[in-house]
């Protein structure tokens, strides 16, 4: 492999310092790197007042994709640790779809009691930029007894109809169920949700082969409990689809096998990679945290570089190490350490 590409690599917060380094091995093994690692986050924060430093994003963009860790700490408030890291990459980027893959592998146990033969294998598509994240509002009153505050949830026709577009095409090209549910709460939010809903179903009149459903953000949760291997490509807004995504991650075993991408899919600008499970103060330093999601998040980093070969080696060197279950931590109920499970998957790698 000749190609060398440029990560840059912000390991962030908590376990985000531990699932990190081993996720740049498990990179190493499969293909030729150079990385720029930069120290952001909360404890940045502590030093400084602010996560990130002043035009870091223009330090980001020469990158051929960003590696994140984890962004969060007990003692910063999130909205202020989100705001002053994650969610301007995303933006500043045009990172608009956010992919999160749900499988059930062989040698996991989902806590819903599945059918003989029954398989979950989801992915969730998030809208990433606008929606109920696009911070538009404020307060008035501020810090009174009467204090308002006002909070704008921003859809627009073009950011809803180049996330559905995003779906069907990812429903075409998983050539497993190809079907695509779109998730709304338009009976309560009739303008933002109601131009998704008429959008959705423009689009899905481009896409005869492929089958929809609509659903009602709680119906929709419901069915995830009630239904889960009927789902292929899920599409949703921002909020709906994080919500939604948290759902499926803890149906196929555990937050520690989550991975996401936030892409650029016109490559315009560097996707980002990250695992869901953020920062975990509760068990970071303590060596158990899983570091799959990251080794997952890594396989579609390498996907959208354009090298399958190398991802499918890290994804099938993961789902063997599930299924023999000797190397598995506590989340899902071994006793291994985080760098026992980043060995097992690179001796398969190997």
């Amino acid at each position: 492999m000749t190609n060398k590409f440029n990560i840059a690599v912000i390991a962030g917060d908590g376990v985000g310092q531990e699932v990190i380094p081993l996720g740049k091995r498990v990179l190493d093994a499969v293909g030729s790197f150079e990385y720029r690692d930069y120290d952001w986050g909360s404890e940045h924060y502590f030093r400084t007042g602010s996560m990130a430093p002043e035009g870091f994003l223009e330090l980001l963009r020469p990158a051929d994709a960003i590696f994140l860790g984890a962004v969060g700490h007990p003692e910063i408030p999130d909205h202020v640790t989100l705001n002053g890291l994650l969610l301007p990459i995303r933006r500043k980027f045009d990172q608009y779809a956010n992919v999160r893959p749900a499988v059930l592998y062989d040698g996991v146990r989902s806590p819903l009691a599945l059918r003989k033969g029954e398989k979950i294998d989801m992915v969730v598509v998030r809208e990433n930029t606008e929606g109920e994240y696009a911070q538009v509002g404020g307060f008035v009153y501020h810090e009174q007894p009467d204090e308002v505050a006002i909070q704008t949830a921003v859809f627009t026709r073009r950011g809803i109809e180049r996330i559905i577009r995003y779906a069907f095409e990812l429903a075409r090209k998983r050539n497993k169920k190809k079907r695509v549910a779109s998730i709304t709460k338009s009976n309560a939010q009739g303008f933002g949700m109601v131009l998704w809903d008429r959008t959705f179903q423009i689009v899905a009149s481009e896409y005869p082969d492929i089958s929809t459903e609509s659903l009602l953000v709680d119906a929709a949760a419901m069915n995830f409990i009630r239904r889960p291997e009927s789902f292929d490509v899920v599409v949703a807004s921002n909020l709906f689809g994080d919500i939604l995504s948290d759902i499926s991650a803890i149906l196929v075993g555990s937050m520690g096998l989550a991975p996401s991408a936030n892409l650029d899919p016109t490559r315009r600008f560097p996707s980002m990679f990250e695992p869901v499970h953020g920062s975990a103060p509760d068990i970071a330093g303590k060596g158990i945290v899983n570091p799959l999601a990251t080794f997952f998040s890594a396989a579609q980093m390498l996907e959208h570089l354009g090298l399958p070969e190398a991802a499918e080696k890290v994804n099938v060197a993961i789902a063997k190490v599930l299924a023999e279950g000797k190397a598995l931590t506590p989340d899902l109920g071994g006793k291994s350490t985080t760098t026992d499970v980043a060995e097992a998957v690179l001796n398969h790698i190997r």
